[in-house]
């Protein structure tokens, strides 16, 4: 008795939902009398004249330039260079470069001096938290700067700069030692 009223439901729901979908199918399924409307309709739709085309679009006439300066200096050409750019500094380029060489010459900074006799040797820090030793004659930056001379309290180097003309140009530059 109770497996039947579980089922009851269940069945009842069953034919409520066979009943509804075959009412759906019988307005969907159309009737002989409903054709020949729609092939009037189509033939109607393929008798109407087509519309329009848009017009095509103008095309812009484009004013043309002819080059005329051939006769003119070529501003890249190295014939026309200063006659002083091959002589003066230049930087060394069989020199091996050395570790501070990699870093920007701001980015350096002196954190002391060492006395080794009669030289003295100053003490650098890189980026890389590593300190090294410079002396004179040493390179530091990223601008083949030489060092020209230790003292207690700074570093002075002179760097070698492009001049824009093809040359160098001497900058001198110098790191000072911290004060912590």
């Amino acid at each position: 008795m109770e497996m039947m009223s579980r089922t009851l439901p269940k069945f009842a729901c069953l034919i409520v939902a066979s009943v509804a979908l075959g009412g759906c199918v019988r307005g969907v399924t159309s009737t002989p009398g409903n054709a020949p409307n729609l092939q009037e309709w189509v033939e109607n739709v393929k008798a109407r004249p087509a519309p329009p085309l848009d017009p095509l679009p103008v095309m812009q006439q484009f004013e043309t330039f002819e080059y005329a300066a051939q006769d003119m200096r070529d501003p890249f050409s190295t014939a026309f260079r200063r006659d002083d750019a091959g002589s003066g500094p230049r930087p060394d380029s069989d020199r091996r470069k050395q570790t501070l060489e990699q870093f920007p010459l701001d980015s350096l900074d002196m954190v002391g001096t060492l006395h080794t006799g009669a030289a003295m040797v100053a003490l650098v820090m890189a980026p890389d938290k590593v300190t090294y030793r410079v002396s004179p004659g040493g390179y530091l930056g990223q601008n083949d700067g030489r060092v020209t001379s230790v003292s207690e309290d700074r570093i002075e180097l002179v760097e070698l700069v492009p001049d824009g003309a093809g040359g160098w140009l001497e900058r001198p530059a110098s790191i000072a030692l911290e004060d912590n």
